[in-house]
């Protein structure tokens, strides 16, 4: 039986297997690996061209049903390198009509322990440059441009669910599109960490049983074949110890999850209704909200996304988890890690195109109620502060619980509705700095 099918056996637990994007960091850590053992001498010319061919098609996907081990298996991640092995020895062997060992040959020069490491992480990188960056981007350039479409829609204020100061819905949303750009800006360092690559330390970071030169020839062609700006990293050991790095990845995930679940609780509050809660804004729904009351539209993406969103926090609670499982030269979390980092990514991404394309175009707002609610607020009394004192506000905010409209008690003091109008505007930050 061969070690994947062995492995397979002893290590199936519930049938997940590797992301796509970890299956293409293999395949081209394998590719750039034999290409570096044919220039270096290490390999036969012919046979590293053949395994570097094999791995190339490996990593664009033709032999994913072949790669069968799941996450969940020997900390180092040898299942999955050796699954990669044979099928690309079993493959290499069919086209050369010889043997080929999937270590002796394809493993040339590697060990699992800086294959993996390496592997997951350009998987976790291009997986936030594919599915992460121009979904936020999108996302963030949407929320610009309903700030400034909103900036002149009042609403009311509210602060602890009570009634705080008008403000605008555009200000709302330029509040998210400047919240997403501070969780983007920790996001890029992060990335920019996982550039430096072990490739090349085989069992324990020292190297031996490599070529002399074989981790900068082996990262030279990852570089040019995935566009990535890689380099080799000189002590290959930190990044076997320990993969805080990939956990400082899924942190930043973490990060912008928990505010696209803020985002979503908002829109879901002011989506509230119709005639029961805030209705300050309308969406269009594609889908039944109830399979029990007809008619009913719920805000289904929101909520998807933000059930989304909480599995993001909780792979980033198991990579640091996982992160703590080594000792010594080798961190036992590799493989989960890895697996965490890009569904992370994945979900993220995903999170924020459906609120981009599904929920903020048919988003539209309730002018007129919003205008109401923000004239309603009993925030407005604040207004007779520099009149009468604050604690003479405080006893004039009393009589609003005695049934007296916000409006009455402002006309009591010289206040006319287009009195009353210009100051809700004024307190909103409309007409300041010329917007």
């Amino acid at each position: 039986m061969t070690y994947t099918g062995k492995a397979r056996k002893i290590f199936e637990f519930v049938g997940l297997r590797f992301p796509r994007e970890i299956i293409w960091g293999m395949g081209m850590v394998k590719r750039s690996a034999a290409l570096a053992n044919v220039e270096l001498g290490a390999l036969p010319k012919e046979l590293g061209r053949v395994i570097a061919d094999v791995a190339l098609e490996l990593a664009e996907g033709r032999y994913d049903d072949r790669i069968v081990v799941e996450p969940f298996q020997t900390g180092s991640g040898t299942a999955l390198n050796m699954n990669v092995n044979e099928v690309i020895a079993e493959e290499a062997a069919r086209r050369l009509g010889r043997p080929v060992h999937p270590n002796d040959h394809v493993n040339r020069s590697q060990s699992s322990n800086d294959v993996v490491p390496t592997a997951v992480r350009l998987a976790a990188a291009r997986s936030v440059h594919e599915s992460v960056i121009p979904n936020y981007n999108e996302f963030v350039e949407r929320l610009e441009a309903m700030g400034n479409e909103y900036r002149r829609v009042v609403r009311a204020g509210r602060t602890h669910l009570r009634d705080a100061l008008p403000t605008t819905l555009g200000q709302a949303f330029s509040a998210y599109a400047d919240m997403l750009r501070r969780d983007l800006a920790v996001l890029e360092a992060s990335l920019r960490e996982l550039y430096r690559v072990p490739l090349g330390g085989t069992m324990v970071g020292t190297g031996w049983g490599a070529p002399r030169g074989f981790d900068g020839r082996a990262v030279e062609h990852l570089r040019k074949a995935t566009g990535l700006p890689l380099e080799p990293m000189d002590n290959k050991s930190p990044a076997m110890r320990s993969l805080t790095d990939l956990v400082n990845l899924t942190g930043a995930l973490r990060g912008v999850a928990l505010d696209l679940i803020r985002i979503g609780q908002d829109l879901r509050i002011m989506y509230s209704g119709p005639f029961t809660g805030l209705n300050e804004v309308e969406m269009g729904q594609t889908v039944p909200g109830s399979s029990f009351m007809p008619g009913k539209e719920n805000p289904v993406v929101i909520e998807a996304v933000m059930l989304a969103s909480a599995q993001v926090v909780g792979l980033d609670a198991a990579s640091a988890m996982a992160n703590t499982l080594g000792e010594l030269e080798l961190n036992m979390g590799i493989p989960l890690i890895g697996y965490n980092a890009v569904m992370a990514a994945r979900l993220v991404g995903g999170a924020m195109g459906k609120l981009s394309r599904l929920v903020l175009p048919s988003l539209s707002p309730n002018v007129e109620r919003m205008r109401m609610y923000a004239e309603s607020s009993a925030a407005l009394v604040g207004v007779l502060r520099g009149a009468v004192g604050y604690d003479a506000a405080s006893k004039v905010a009393k009589r609003l619980a005695e049934g007296n409209t916000v409006r009455d008690i402002l006309r009591e003091f010289g206040y006319s509705d287009e009195d009353i109008r210009r100051l809700v505007d004024e307190m909103a930050g409309i007409g300041r700095d010329g917007r």
